[in-house]
């Protein structure tokens, strides 16, 4: 799929999904919306009146296990699935209701919403669009957990994990410039090691997770394999920090270099580059061709995209 890179663009019409959270357990049912251009990604509690809570550093709430957005005592849970989705996909503008604290886990990964995205058509707008453009270097360290942003062009991510087996360390390295989210990152799922759960669930977290989205692991492996990529999960790591750094409020340019980090790193990676506004400029993307006369409509096709059955190394 074909599309102005330099404008910003929204989805062609409503989507639905319906499913539970992975913490709360809770069921919940969420629609996306075409969105304005220029009013970037807000969430929309239905249950509560409406009530708006844009996705921005600014509303970051305490963050452990998953990424969290609150404002004026409202919560929005398990928010970095979704944006990742949006980054990969170039959706700059939705709105997204729920009708619960916390986003569906669905499959584990942000594949269903890369398939439902496709399906329902991505629309460009007549507005251009703005990066946060990186001038210098800015860093978040924390014993041997690192993550860090340099100046760089395109949109590029090195990430580096090592866990307890059978993970080890793993390495991966991904340019969303070149459009490969769809296909090298979107299928891949969370993990857990089957030795937390009970303690995890005394802590009132993971209430939603089974085996249907999430990757079970003990010493020997996955218990509910196969994989979908050997490295799933640093690829599921770099889909994490793509939403988590959504939150910035626009797509980055730069490199990104991250060692062992989380989500509570991630996140405090963008309140950084958020309070440090010497590190980085908004620029225009660079104008491909004119803009058309009439805001365009384009669906996708699945077969690039990496699904389960296709997905490889």
């Amino acid at each position: 799929m074909t599309h102005p890179a330099h404008l910003e663009q929204t989805i062609a019409e409503q989507i639905e999904f319906t499913g539970v959270g992975l913490h709360s357990g809770a069921p919940v049912i969420m629609r996306l919306l075409p969105a304005p251009a220029g009013s970037g990604i807000v969430f929309r509690r239905t249950d509560l009146d409406n009530f708006e809570i844009p996705a921005t550093g600014r509303n970051v709430a305490k963050v452990s296990y998953a990424t969290s957005l609150m404002r004026q005592g409202v919560l929005i849970s398990t928010t970095e699935h979704l944006l990742s989705a949006l980054i990969g996909m170039g959706i700059d503008n939705v709105i997204v209701e729920l009708d619960n604290l916390e986003l569906p886990i669905l499959d584990g990964s942000a594949l269903p919403y890369v398939e439902a995205i496709l399906d329902a058509g991505i629309r460009t707008q007549r507005r251009r669009r703005e990066t946060i453009r990186v001038l210098q270097p800015v860093e978040v360290r924390e014993g041997n957990k690192f993550i860090g942003v340099y100046p760089g062009a395109g949109y590029r991510i090195d990430y580096t994990i090592d866990f307890p087996a059978p993970i080890g360390r793993q390495t991966a390295c991904i340019d969303l410039a070149a459009e490969t989210y769809g296909s090298a990152i979107a299928a891949a799922r969370t993990f857990g090691y089957k030795a937390d759960e009970k303690r995890l669930r005394d802590m009132g977290l993971i209430r939603g997770a089974s085996a249907e989205n999430a990757i079970v692991l003990t010493a020997r492996g996955p218990e509910n394999g196969p994989l979908r990529f050997e490295d799933e999960y640093v690829r599921h790591k770099v889909l994490d920090l793509i939403g988590d750094l959504a939150l910035v409020g626009r797509r980055i340019e730069g490199h990104v270099v991250a060692e062992r980090a989380g989500h509570a790193m991630h996140t405090a990676l963008v309140s950084r580059l958020i309070k440090d506004r010497s590190a980085w400029e908004l620029a225009h993307v660079p104008v491909e061709s004119e803009p058309a006369e009439e805001a365009e409509t384009v669906k996708g096709s699945r077969a690039s995209v990496g699904t389960p059955a296709l997905a490889g190394v």
